[in-house]
C-alpha cells in the first residue's frame, strides 16, 4: 500500500498532465471535494470536475506545464501540500474567447486531505485573476 505522500505525488502528476478523473479517481475517495477561491472554479465542487477542468484546460493551453515548487506531507493532520507553477499559451479553441496567444506564469498549491490513504479533499490555493489578466480574458 502506497503512503499518502507517494500517492498525493502520483495524483499531482496525473492532474497536471491533463489526464481527467478516468485516471485521477485510483488516488482519491469516490465522492472526494474540491474547494478554491478563484473566480474560473467558484462552480467546482468535487474533485472529478477539477480533474475534468484540468484536462479541459490543456486542450486549449496544449503546452500547459508546471514547475513543482515544493511538496510536503503533514502526517499528524493526514494532508500533503503541493506548490507549483504553472506555464501556459492560449493557442487552442475553446476556453472563455478565441485564441489570444498570451502566456501565463501561475503561481498555485494544492492540499490533499487523506483518509485510507485516499484524497478525500482537495483545496486549491490560487489568485486566479492575474492569470486570467495575463491571458488576455480579462
Amino acid at each position: 500500500m502506497l503512503n499518502i505522500t507517494a500517492v498525493a505525488k502520483q495524483f499531482f502528476e496525473a492532474c497536471e498532465a491533463g489526464r481527467g478523473w478516468d485516471v485521477c479517481q485510483i488516488y482519491c475517495t469516490p465522492n472526494a471535494s474540491f474547494a478554491a477561491q478563484s473566480e474560473p472554479l467558484a462552480n467546482t465542487h468535487t474533485l472529478r470536475e477539477y480533474c475534468d477542468w484540468m484536462k479541459a484546460l490543456l486542450t486549449f493551453m496544449p503546452n500547459g506545464r508546471y514547475e513543482l515548487k515544493s511538496f510536503a506531507t503533514d502526517e499528524e493532520r493526514k494532508n500533503v501540500a503541493a506548490y507549483g507553477v504553472f506555464y501556459a499559451t492560449h493557442t487552442g479553441e475553446g476556453g472563455p474567447c478565441p485564441p489570444t496567444g498570451k502566456s501565463t506564469k501561475t503561481d498555485y498549491v494544492y492540499v490533499m486531505d487523506f483518509e485510507d490513504n485516499k484524497i478525500r479533499h482537495m483545496t486549491k490555493i490560487w489568485h486566479a485573476g492575474l492569470a486570467m489578466k495575463e491571458l488576455g480574458w480579462a
